[in-house]
């Protein structure tokens, strides 16, 4: 499984030989200028919640690549309205795709697309790869809901928010990755704009502290599991 970075809480994601884009927000970002969308493989788009920083760039890439829309009942309605593929979800349910098994779980946040439109209850995934799995965890408050993840799945990854103000920081992050029982976490969602910037030294200090592994990819960076 390759996971690459693509800026704020945007990731393509490689596994099964299938390509995965998690909430595109590319071309509003200035950070991720050397980002070409139109380069971008995506046989899935997986939305966690429908603000404008997690939505942006979903229906160019899915013209360019014809991707299935993958995210809860409102969000994917949204689009099937518009003529794209779309796969719903909703909490708790999962689903096997070619590239593995895909669960739907809890986030808490707020999800509303920038025309207004109700974007449904925001969440999270935890995907199953044939080798690997990983939790997404989108937008979200530190909550005990993360708990029940280890009680179905082993973790490899989790992939967690730290920016503070609109989500966990570093702090609430590492109570998160206890909850999930994973000690190798990929931050996300931090930087992007003054409400979310971090110091990167003391925050990947607090998790080395608790005896857990912080990475920070630079955008376009790309790990391996």
């Amino acid at each position: 499984m390759k996971i690459t970075f693509y800026g704020h809480a945007s990731l393509g994601i490689e596994v099964g030989g299938k390509h995965i884009i998690v909430d595109p927000f590319i071309t509003g970002n200035p950070q991720a200028a050397a980002i070409d969308i139109k380069t971008l493989k995506a046989d899935y788009i997986l939305l966690t919640h429908a603000h404008g920083d997690h939505v942006l760039d979903v229906e160019a890439i899915a013209k360019n690549t014809n991707a299935v829309i993958v995210s809860n009942a409102e969000i994917t309605s949204y689009y099937a309205k518009k003529g794209f593929n779309s796969h719903p979800m909703n909490h708790g349910g999962n689903w096997k795709f070619d590239f593995g098994k895909v669960k739907y779980v809890n986030a808490i946040h707020s999800s509303s697309f920038p025309d207004g439109s109700y974007g449904g209850n925001p969440g999270g995934f935890v995907i199953e790869g044939e080798h690997k799995n990983i939790y997404i965890a989108g937008d979200t408050a530190l909550t005990y809901d993360m708990k029940l993840i280890p009680l179905r799945t082993k973790l490899d990854l989790a992939i967690l928010p730290i920016g503070n103000n609109f989500t966990m920081d570093v702090e609430d992050a590492i109570i998160a990755s206890d909850f999930v029982e994973c000690d190798k976490i990929l931050g996300y969602h931090f930087d992007t704009f003054g409400y979310i910037e971090i110091n990167h030294e003391e925050s990947i200090r607090k998790f080395f502290d608790k005896g857990k592994d912080l990475m920070l990819l630079q955008i376009g960076e790309s790990i391996e599991l």
